[in-house]
């Protein structure tokens, strides 16, 4: 089965995302976008080859012209569109999702996500499966073979880096990139920021040697390196390399929700102004309190990238970014970029001769435990009736799941949207206390 979300569509490759129906999201994408040039990416799952020529395909035989970057992270793609006349376009990924899994991410013509309505008004074409006919006039494929290029040089020029900084201290990193999307690009950002690459996992085949996301567990071959070639920090990404990971120089993982902590970090000491950060719900209140400190403030959105685009939106945020290791930057188009994320932790880094473990003990410290439980034969709503029973002392926040919510620590539960199961995300000062409260919610099952 297909699973449909604001992310977009996922399923397992060969049995839900068969050519019929990756035509039938074609003919929709078509009809949701208006006229013009489409661009066009994809990870680098094997089974993404016949997704694209199958979704090329049709959107030329209706008449579209489709710029086609190659094998891209999903945020060089949102940077095409931002840069161009492209009115939107699409990625063939499933993100972090198993190698069996692929998907769709469709993107509107301000490079970021389709909204709600618009993911509507696509499931609802779908469903209707309306047969177009094909145009008088075909459309073309234009290759872009220089989507990473034209992103990197974007990400050195950023105005709230100092790229003279960063290329000064020559730092040695290694970056996995899961033989992903990220698998070119990542190297060649770092070495545009004079950095010394050893690179891990960065043939874009599509063969995960490890977990597909970027998780303390899945990171042992890059903790195990960065020790080895006694690197300043690790990085990785995930299949589509819209999330960035870090390793500090020990070897040891910080975890996904400190890389937007790091970034916004840097951004604070080198802008010197205020700010309010957009994060979602189950982003770490390590951004919270360094805010605070800095004199600036965080809003909170429901979980999903383009929900905390919106926000951005609403309020003229210029960062915001999701605990998963996704930064957003404004300056460089409204999505998670991992290239983004890694430019601006190297600033961070280079605003200080401290190493990467020194720099982060110097935040707001705690501990997230991210847990899940399998749906199947569990109604969602009686779980969390369930749970709310529990915390009757917690403030309440019911925007995205629930989310309970004391001075320093929290728990927050939500159906995924990318999968048929419940996400049990909890935090505070260690990560004993953070497993209480997630064992808490299980007993209740």
């Amino acid at each position: 089965m297909v699973i449909r979300s604001i992310s977009g569509v996922r399923g397992l490759a060969d049995t839900d995302l068969t050519p019929e129906t990756v035509i039938v999201y074609a003919c929709a994408l078509h009809q949701v976008l208006p006229e013009g040039v489409l661009i066009a990416g994809c990870d680098s799952r094997p089974s993404g080859e016949e997704i694209i020529d199958v979704m090329l395909e049709e959107l030329i035989s209706l008449g579209r012209t489709v710029i086609f970057c190659g094998i891209v992270p999903t945020p060089t793609v949102q940077f095409m569109v931002h840069n161009t006349e492209g009115v939107g376009g699409f990625i063939v990924t499933a993100s972090h999702n198993p190698i069996e899994w692929n998907g769709l991410k469709f993107v509107r013509g301000d490079s970021t996500f389709f909204h709600s309505g618009e993911c509507k008004r696509l499931f609802e074409l779908v469903d209707a499966n309306t047969e177009l006919p094909d145009a008088e006039e075909p459309g073309i494929i234009w290759p872009e073979q220089n989507a990473i290029q034209k992103h990197v040089i974007a990400c050195a020029s950023l105005k709230c880096i100092d790229l003279n900084r960063i290329q000064n201290r020559h730092f040695r990193i290694v970056i996995d990139a899961v033989n992903g999307a990220g698998a070119h690009a990542l190297p060649a950002m770092l070495e545009s920021l004079g950095c010394e690459v050893i690179e891990l996992n960065c043939e874009p085949n599509g063969e995960f040697t490890r977990g597909a996301e970027p998780l303390p567990e899945n990171l042992s071959d890059l903790c195990q390196a960065v020790t080895s070639h006694k690197a300043d920090a690790g990085f990785a990404v995930d299949p589509d390399a819209d999330r960035l990971a870090l390793v500090n120089e020990k070897g040891k993982p910080l975890g996904e929700e400190y890389t937007l902590v790091l970034a916004a970090d840097g951004y604070l000491k080198d802008t010197q102004k205020t700010e309010t950060f957009v994060t979602n719900l189950s982003t770490s209140l390590a951004l919270d309190k360094l805010a605070k400190s800095k004199g600036s403030s965080v809003v909170r959105s429901a979980v999903g990238e383009i929900n905390v685009v919106n926000k951005m939106n609403e309020i003229g945020s210029d960062l915001g970014g999701e605990g998963n290791g996704g930064v957003i930057l404004r300056e460089c188009h409204l999505g998670r970029d991992s290239m983004v994320g890694a430019t601006m932790v190297l600033n961070r880094m280079s605003q200080s001769e401290k190493p990467l473990s020194a720099i982060h003990q110097s935040l707001p410290q705690f501990e997230i435990v991210k847990d899940k439980v399998s749906l199947d034969g569990i109604d969602p709503d009686e779980l969390i009736e369930k749970v709310d029973r529990l915390f009757s002392d917690a403030k309440k926040n019911t925007l995205d799941g629930v989310k309970f919510t004391w001075d320093d620590q929290w728990l927050h539960l939500r159906k995924s949207n990318t999968e048929p199961i419940m996400r049990i995300y909890a935090e505070a000062p260690t990560e004993e206390e953070a497993q209480k409260l997630v064992e808490k919610v299980r007993s209740s099952l």
